[in-house]
């Protein structure tokens, strides 16, 4: 490990559900798929927004759409924090 090197959260967990962590100086392959991979569920939790708005305008939403686009909210809520965590922690 040099002077450069980082711990990084991952944007995703290691298969027993711990917190994936990467020590780099940022400029690898997997680095680069982890930014790849925080883009992708930070556009993904944009478009959630733009659906719940779309539902929540519709009078014909049914309880069960709500609680299915809410727990999808609850996993893009928990990946934009995940994010905003490990971008807090870089330098």
């Amino acid at each position: 490990m040099s002077d450069l090197d980082t711990a990084r959260l991952l944007p995703w967990r290691t298969p027993e559900g711990k917190p994936a962590y990467l020590i780099s100086d940022g400029t690898g392959r997997v680095s680069r798929l982890a930014d790849t991979v925080e883009a992708v569920q930070l556009d993904m939790a944009g478009d959630l927004l733009d659906h719940v708005a779309d539902l929540l305008d519709d009078h014909r939403t049914t309880p069960a759409q709500l609680r299915f686009v809410l727990a999808r909210m609850s996993e893009a809520l928990t990946d934009v924090r995940r994010i905003a965590v490990s971008r807090g922690a870089r330098p």
